[in-house]
């Protein structure tokens, strides 16, 4: 997970705490709304990941108000402090952390089964 954390601390020009969370809720995220079974390898194979899903900002009233998905998942980063430049960075390094972890077809097989992830790939 440090490994991660470090990547898309540095890529995105971000501090490792706040890239540790943005982790937790992206994987978060990935679990709720793409396809379990593939999610949950990726997780697996990232060591460390399965502490930090979950406890992330609490999501509750705010996936209501914002209708879940990924303006839910937009809000919870922005939340975080970061920008749009920022979350794609973050999103983007994550895809690619992801894919050398289970290989390109499984992470293309999360990106086409979770909806709006496809624009970040």
């Amino acid at each position: 997970m440090d490994e991660l954390i470090a990547q898309l601390a540095a890529k995105a020009g971000i501090e490792d705490a706040v890239a540790g969370k943005a982790v937790g809720v992206i994987l978060d995220f990935l679990r709720k709304e793409g396809p379990a079974d593939k999610v949950q390898a990726l997780i697996d194979r990232i060591p460390g990941a399965g502490a930090v899903v979950g406890p992330t900002i609490s999501s509750g009233s705010l996936d209501r108000l914002m209708g879940g998905g990924l303006m839910a998942l937009g809000s919870k980063l922005m939340a975080l402090g970061l920008g749009m430049g920022e979350i794609q960075n973050v999103a983007r390094e994550l895809l690619r952390f992801g894919r050398d972890r289970i290989g390109a077809d499984q992470m293309g097989e999360i990106i086409a089964g979770t909806p709006g992830l496809r624009q970040f790939a």
